[in-house]
């Protein structure tokens, strides 16, 4: 008897295994998780070059005079009170600087350049002297040595792609020179005068940065520079006497920088 209900249950089993099996639920497939690039991260140190031009706002230089006699040739437009000078010309050097970013898209940076700049600008005023005979010859001169910059900047970041702005310090080598000549024809110097000063000031601006492969990164950026003003004590010469002691020449020592720049990221490629 024991003997026939064991073989029943077996066969039960045997026969109730696929209904069961077909009443599971179907095992769930699992998709592997898709790759995610990780997102740039701009801190670090780095160092590259720049190249670009820059321009002034027809730099101003007023000139007034040292005695009555001066003063007086000036307000009756013997002497040019005010002329414009276009200093524009090539700019390009390197740079170095610091970001750091955390988790934020947020990116502070401390930066410094140096350029050599090949900036100059010389200007001719034509006057009529006050006796009304002839003709003035009066040139003004400027030229920029170098320029270089110790700047904050504070960016923010689309992953590769920053926008930021930027200021600080800003210093570059100044010469500006004036020569006033006598009457035409003959036109002998009669007043002269230069100064070579290094001038401080400060700068402002913005750019757009980008990390492009590996750990460069390009950027483009726009500088405002203000170095003040130099004054040019404008003398007579030993052979010309008269005419008082001569006058003050002012030249304001602005402009604008536009330039393109490449820099490296050391330590790592930025993730």
């Amino acid at each position: 008897m024991m003997k026939k209900i064991l073989l029943g249950t077996a066969a039960l089993v045997v026969l109730a295994g696929p209904a069961l099996a077909a009443d599971m639920a179907p095992r769930m497939y699992t998709k592997a998780a898709p790759v995610v690039a990780p997102i740039y991260n701009w801190s670090g140190f780095y160092a590259g070059l720049h190249a670009g031009y820059t321009f002034g706002d027809r730099t101003g230089v007023d000139t007034t005079g040292l005695a009555l006699f001066n003063t007086n040739n000036v307000l009756g437009g013997a002497r040019p009170a005010s002329v414009g000078l276009d200093r524009d010309g090539f700019i390009g050097g390197g740079q170095m600087g610091w970001n750091w970013q955390a988790n934020s898209p947020w990116v502070w940076g401390l930066e410094a350049d140096i350029s050599y700049t090949d900036v100059r600008s010389s200007t001719t005023a034509v006057t009529v002297p006050l006796s009304g005979i002839g003709t003035l010859n009066n040139t003004f001169n400027s030229r920029m040595n170098y320029f270089g910059t110790v700047r904050g900047r504070l960016g923010y970041a689309w992953d590769r792609t920053m926008v930021y702005a930027t200021g600080g310090f800003a210093y570059g080598e100044v010469e500006n020179s004036v020569s006033l000549f006598g009457v035409n024809p003959g036109a002998a110097l009669q007043f002269t005068g230069s100064n070579r000063d290094t001038k401080t000031g400060y700068t402002v601006g913005g750019g757009i940065e980008h990390a492009w492969m590996g750990n460069w990164t390009v950027k483009t950026e726009y500088l405002y520079y203000d170095l003040g003003s130099s004054d040019v004590a404008v003398l007579n010469v030993p052979t010309f006497t008269a005419g008082g002691p001569g006058y003050n020449s002012n030249f304001r020592n602005d402009g604008h920088i536009v330039r393109a720049g490449l820099n490296y990221k050391f330590g790592g490629m930025g993730w």
